[in-house]
């Protein structure tokens, strides 16, 4: 009995050893940082401070001020899909890089100049009106933070213009790594883009609204800004890095695969992912993919694919990622 009784003395003595070092060290370890921003992963995330802040920005994100660091040396921007703004579409992503130190900037474009709540809902325009004030917001992008590039996040429509500009409005040089969310390279043949884009068409045929919706009919197959994305064989362009994430469940580019193009002879680097591919409870729709925490992972990824982090698998609901 007392050897018994010994042994587990010893034994305790251990443990309480062992506890009260790992306190001490836990005492005299610094305690992690926490995120400067609050992050959010769900597609409606940043609606609340479209309703609280009229065309604002979302916590950390066009800062007048923001010198790129020497591990993140590009500033990313933001392309919203069709219908999106700077706030609405990248809740899940604005505080994401900011807090990962990266120098984050978003625009909405293709709005109609109307009050709020119009001046929210972008992409409504031509495509070549909408990659005119694309080529502003980078140019003074670079301007502010003295980089020579950007890095470019897309969603939806907001993968596909940006080619206009890079193809027809000088931003070739411009950019160095396209991230892609939902991307259509051979437009959509989705059942709401015709009848979506007639209605808004049709408001006010014959006056200045006339365009109104005309970006939706473009990312048809067979339309002519197709076939101009298309110029040289590819949607891509030489020298840029294409990360495009897709998925099964996308309503909206249909079919999916519309997303999923090789590099061909573009000289371009690509990579193609189908978020189902390596986590089968991924339930991203159109909207969800651009929520996604999954997703937002891979685009990170595709930015710094030098210290990559983990994907986690889980899952992911549609609608809000």
């Amino acid at each position: 009995m007392t050897a018994r009784f010994g042994n587990r003395g010893r034994v305790l003595g251990a443990l309480l050893a062992m506890a009260t070092g790992a306190s001490v060290a836990l005492a005299a370890a610094p305690a992690q940082a926490a995120p400067k921003y609050p992050e959010n992963y769900n597609f409606f995330s940043g609606i609340p401070d479209e309703l609280i802040n009229h065309g604002g920005s979302l916590p950390g994100t066009n800062k007048k001020v923001c010198k790129p660091p020497a591990a993140h040396p590009r500033p990313v921007v933001l392309v919203h899909g069709t219908g999106g703004g700077q706030q609405t579409n990248w809740g899940a992503y604005g505080a994401m890089l900011a807090n990962r130190g990266y120098c984050v900037f978003a625009l909405t474009y293709g709005a109609l100049p109307l009050p709020w709540p119009a001046t929210a809902v972008g992409g409504m325009l031509p495509i070549e009106d909408s990659a005119r004030q694309l080529r502003t917001f980078i140019n003074g992008v670079l301007a502010r933070t003295g980089a020579q590039t950007v890095d470019i996040i897309g969603h939806s429509q907001g993968t596909f213009m940006p080619t206009y500009y890079m193809k027809y409005l000088g931003g070739a040089s411009k950019v160095t790594n396209y991230v892609s969310l939902a991307p259509l390279w051979h437009g959509t043949s989705g059942d709401l883009m015709v009848p979506v884009s007639r209605f808004l068409g049709s408001l006010g045929a014959g006056d200045r609204w006339m365009p109104v919706g005309q970006a939706l009919s473009q990312m048809l197959p067979g339309s002519a800004m197709v076939d101009k994305i298309w110029r040289g064989g590819s949607p891509y362009v030489k020298g840029v890095n294409y990360t495009n994430i897709t998925t099964r469940y996308d309503e909206l580019v249909l079919p999916y695969t519309s997303g999923i193009q090789p590099a061909g002879r573009s000289g371009a680097k690509v990579r193609n992912i189908v978020v189902q591919d390596t986590c089968p409870t991924d339930y991203s729709d159109h909207m969800a993919i651009a929520g996604s925490k999954r997703a937002a992972f891979m685009a990170l990824n595709a930015l710094d694919p030098e210290h990559p982090v983990k994907v986690p698998c889980m899952v992911v609901p549609p609608f809000t990622g």
